[in-house]
């Protein structure tokens, strides 16, 4: 066999493969699939809105067909559900925090149908799988800027809810500042909302008076008292560095796109099972990123920052997953 036969042969296989590849993650327009999520919010909602993104973005690809519903209350999700799946959606996604053992039930109807929902607790055959933003890797690192730029070693700190969706970012946060500056305090608070700017505001208004000199923002109306009182915030899940230039240091976000594209890839493989998808939001897979203002940050505290991020996806460092209650410094 020549050596010309020898590559237009190997150039033929790797294109089959190739074609192999694309098809089983669902490029060809004959795989394209029907997909549905249920939102207990709105899309614009931080959480909800990462989700939302990366299903709009398979769909701007060709991958699938989406609809969506929003603002859906707890006491209708369970209705919403059963509908979607009659409709003959292929895949289900959501978030069941509020409903776990319901959402169970309508997956154990269903089961030709295959649902990938936020949950805190795992999957359960042979169709309903689990996902959550585990970006407590950047959280961590969002954490060393703040213990190293905070002068009064005062932060404040407020949340939603104390789920653990958020007490581990905020422990991870916690752990990153207190690594590089043990004389760190902390202040925190739960508002018990996920929406609710002004009672978020006012929280972190109390903070400041105490001393805060750093806010770690896991809720909207935090970044505008920081605004308000010209001190600096730290950003959760989103960027919104561009609404509040000068004030956000760093935020952890979160990606998608990962956990909804393995999940479309199963579906149209015919390999989708009860699994946890944990997984495809950490650093290494590309669904979370620290993102950091180097015009705010010192050139130092960003090298070593950088350095440490490095450590994780080399896998010489492990962030520290700690569900409990953070608790304010007596």
């Amino acid at each position: 066999m020549t050596l010309t036969h020898q590559i237009s042969r190997r150039l033929a296989l790797a294109l089959v493969a190739s074609a192999s590849l694309f098809s089983s993650v669902g490029i060809a327009a004959a795989d394209k699939i029907k997909v549905a999520a249920i939102y207990t919010l709105p899309v614009e909602q931080q959480w909800i809105s990462r989700i939302h993104k990366a299903l709009n973005s398979a769909a701007d690809r060709g991958d699938i067909e989406y609809t969506f519903s929003e603002n859906v209350a707890n006491t209708d999700y369970e209705r919403v559900m059963r509908e979607y799946a009659e409709q003959g959606q292929q895949l289900i996604v959501g978030e069941v925090f509020g409903l776990e053992r319901a959402a169970r039930k309508v997956a154990k109807d269903y089961q030709d149908t295959a649902f990938l929902m936020g949950s805190s607790f795992g999957g359960v055959g042979p169709n309903f799988s689990v996902f959550d933003n585990w970006i407590h890797e950047p959280s961590y690192l969002s954490g060393m800027i703040a213990g190293a730029m905070t002068k009064s070693n005062k932060i404040g700190m407020v949340g939603g809810y104390a789920i653990p969706e958020v007490n581990r970012l905020m422990h991870a946060f916690m752990d990153g500042a207190r690594d590089v500056n043990p004389d760190v305090k902390f202040m925190v608070n739960f508002i018990d909302s996920w929406y609710d700017p002004p009672k978020a505001k006012e929280s972190a208004f109390a903070m400041m008076d105490a001393g805060a000199d750093i806010m770690y923002a896991e809720r909207f109306g935090v970044s505008d008292a920081a605004v308000e009182r010209g001190i600096k915030a730290i950003g959760n899940v989103i960027d919104t560095s561009g609404d509040y230039p000068g004030t956000i240091l760093a935020s952890a976000l979160w990606h998608m796109e990962a956990t909804i594209d393995k999940a479309i890839s199963n579906v149209v493989s015919g390999n989708f099972e009860a699994s946890d998808y944990g997984q495809y939001s950490f650093m290494a897979y590309g669904g979370g990123s620290l993102v950091m203002d180097e015009s705010l940050v010192p050139a130092d505290v960003a090298s070593s920052v950088k350095a440490k991020q490095q450590e994780i996806l080399d896998g010489l460092f492990r962030v520290n997953v700690n569900d409990a209650r953070p608790q304010s410094d007596g």
